[in-house]
C-alpha cells in the first residue's frame, strides 16, 4: 500500500503543512503518532507491534512506553488528536453564552462530521472485529473518544445556566448520553454496515431535528 493510500485512510492525524514548528522533539512524537495511525487504519490493531510503529517512525521501542505506556496508549493518543482535529474550532462550551439550540446545533453537525468521516468508520469497524481478542483497544477507543464526548457535554449540562433550562429529574450524564444517541443511532449503522455511502451532507437535515427532538423533551 502506498503512503498516498495510508493518508487517505487516516485524515484523524493530518500532517501540518510546512515544517513543524514545534521543538524536533514534539515533532518527532507527532510524526510517531501520525505512523501508528495510518499502519493501525491499514493493518489492523492485532497485526501491528510496537517493533513494526518504532522500525516506520525512526524512534526506540522505549519511547513508545515512556510517551505512551504502550500500544493501547498509543492508540488513545491517535483518537484524541484526531478528536481535536474537529473540536478545536468549536467555541468552548464551558463559557459560550449562545442559546442552548445555537450551541448543541454546533456541536452536532461537527460531531456528524467527525462520526461519518471514512476514517471513523473504518475505525468503528476496526474495533467491532478485533475488540473480543484486544479487550484494552476497546478501552482505549471509549477512554479516547466517546467517554471524552460524553464528559463535555456533562460539563456543558451541568453549568448552572444551563441546568435552570433542564429538567430538574435528568442528570447530565444522562442527557449528554441521550443527546449523542439522538445523534448517532441511524446514520452509524447505516455506514458501518454499508447501507450507505458516507456522506455528511445527506444527514445534515436530521441533525437539525434530532436537536429539536432532544431538546423538546429536556427542557423545562
Amino acid at each position: 500500500m502506498s503512503d498516498e493510500q495510508l493518508d487517505e485512510l487516516c485524515p484523524m492525524c493530518p500532517k501540518p503543512a510546512g515544517r513543524p514548528k514545534a521543538s524536533e522533539a514534539e515533532a518527532r512524537v507527532q510524526e510517531l503518532v501520525e505512523v501508528a495511525a495510518r499502519l493501525f487504519m491499514a493493518k489492523g490493531y492485532n497485526k501491528v507491534s510496537l517493533e513494526m510503529i518504532a522500525r516506520e517512525a525512526r524512534v526506540a521501542v522505549r519511547t513508545i512506553y515512556v510517551k505512551f505506556g504502550g500500544k493501547d496508549g498509543l492508540f488513545k493518543a491517535i483518537l484524541l488528536r484526531g478528536r481535536e482535529h474537529y473540536f478545536s474550532s468549536m467555541e468552548d462550551l464551558a463559557s459560550s453564552q449562545r442559546p442552548m439550540r445555537e450551541v448543541l446545533l454546533d456541536f452536532g453537525h461537527r460531531f456528524n462530521k467527525l462520526l461519518t468521516s471514512q476514517a471513523v468508520v473504518n475505525l468503528h469497524r476496526m474495533v467491532i472485529a478485533e475488540a473480543h481478542t484486544s479487550p484494552e483497544l476497546a478501552r482505549a477507543f471509549f477512554d479516547g473518544g466517546p467517554r471524552q464526548t460524553r464528559e463535555m457535554l456533562s460539563r456543558y449540562f451541568d453549568r448552572l445556566d444551563i441546568r435552570s433550562q433542564l429538567r430538574e429529574d435528568l442528570e447530565a450524564h444522562q442527557l449528554s448520553v441521550h443527546l449523542i444517541n439522538c445523534l448517532t443511532g441511524d446514520p452509524l449503522k447505516r455506514y458501518l454496515f454499508d447501507v450507505a455511502e458516507v456522506d455528511t451532507e445527506i444527514d445534515r437535515p436530521s441533525i437539525d431535528i434530532a436537536i429539536d427532538l432532544f431538546l423538546r423533551g429536556v427542557l423545562k
